[in-house]
């Protein structure tokens, strides 16, 4: 299997190509080392794997259509797992345009240049928990309505589920959507809570908590997100929307007092408001993950922490 992974030398991306690697696929890793975070930290996500044979690296962005053309033709992948994207929920209400254009326009030049090359067996989509908005009723279900989201993020990444739906129906694509649930561990976005409370707590600086602490993430460490992105990459659906999330949803302070723990050292907690387009729960039903992939989490939160920690006090 060749396999495109957009996005490649992000968080989730690297893990992936890692994990493709190990089993012995061949890679083509695509990013643009936007500046959304320190490049140099995607750079040193795949430096190690720059010397496998299997893996070959692309600098490129995902919204030139010529120059995406170009890596169609000239790679021949058979498999696309798109993982490009603009993240971050409280920067897309600063900059939508810029997060319409790479994560819908982007998504839509993928998709047109995949229904050209019908050697591409399987068009994998990542996609987020944010898009249901926020809602009293759980676990959230695909089945749910999810038009409604918050932010601008959440709203280009319902567009793309959209798109992928619309292009497997006319040109019998087969398109994954999984929808990814707070996403952890090793190597994670410096832009998020769990990498920005680990430095914080460690460094003895202080913290931002958003309300009262009762706020609670279905928080998911990544190596179970990479066995869900495999396991669906090998499956033959036509069209499918997937969750892929712990099922444990954890309030906020408890997940503090975890990082406190496993640090040994107490947080300097600043109390702010609730921010715009933040939700107050997330909490994935993963019963059609669990049918349709055969996929259960398998990391608890606790040992998934301690990993964290460990990881920052060695790389971080």
């Amino acid at each position: 299997m060749k396999a495109l992974v957009t996005g490649g030398a992000g968080f989730i991306g690297s893990h992936v190509c890692e994990a493709l690697l190990d089993r012995g696929d061949k890679v083509i890793c695509l990013d643009n080392f936007n500046n959304y975070y320190s490049p140099f930290r995607k750079q040193q996500n795949i430096f190690p794997l720059l010397s496998d044979k299997n893996f070959q690296f692309i600098m490129e962005d995902i919204t030139n259509y010529n120059a995406m053309q170009d890596v169609f033709d000239d790679y021949c992948p058979n498999k696309v797992i798109h993982l490009a994207a603009r993240a971050g929920v409280h920067p897309s209400i600063e900059n939508p345009l810029l997060y319409q254009k790479t994560n819908i326009e982007g998504t839509l030049n993928l998709l047109e240049i995949t229904r050209k090359h019908p050697n591409i067996e399987k068009f994998i989509f990542a996609s987020s928990s944010s898009v249901y908005g926020n809602r009293n009723n759980v676990p959230f279900s695909e089945t749910d309505s999810v038009d409604n989201p918050i932010s601008p993020y959440a709203a280009t990444k319902k567009s793309g589920e959209l798109l992928c739906s619309a292009y497997s129906h006319l040109f019998d694509i087969p398109i994954t959507c999984l929808r990814f649930f707070t996403v952890y561990g090793p190597r994670g976005r410096p832009d998020m809570a769990p990498y920005k409370f680990t430095k914080a707590i460690l460094e003895g600086e202080w913290i931002e908590r958003f309300g009262d602490g009762t706020s609670s993430r279905d928080y998911t460490h990544i190596s179970d997100i990479v066995n869900g992105i495999l396991l669906a990459l090998d499956k033959n659906f036509k069209f499918e929307i997937i969750n892929l999330g712990d099922s444990q949803p954890i309030e906020l302070n408890y997940f503090i007092s975890l990082i406190e723990d496993a640090a040994g050292k107490k947080a300097k907690i600043i109390t702010k408001p609730l921010q715009e387009g933040d939700v107050l729960t997330t909490y994935a039903d993963i019963s059609k993950a669990e049918r349709l992939l055969g996929w259960k989490p398998k990391m608890f939160i606790e040992p998934g922490i301690d990993g964290l920690v460990r990881w920052f006090e060695e790389n971080g």
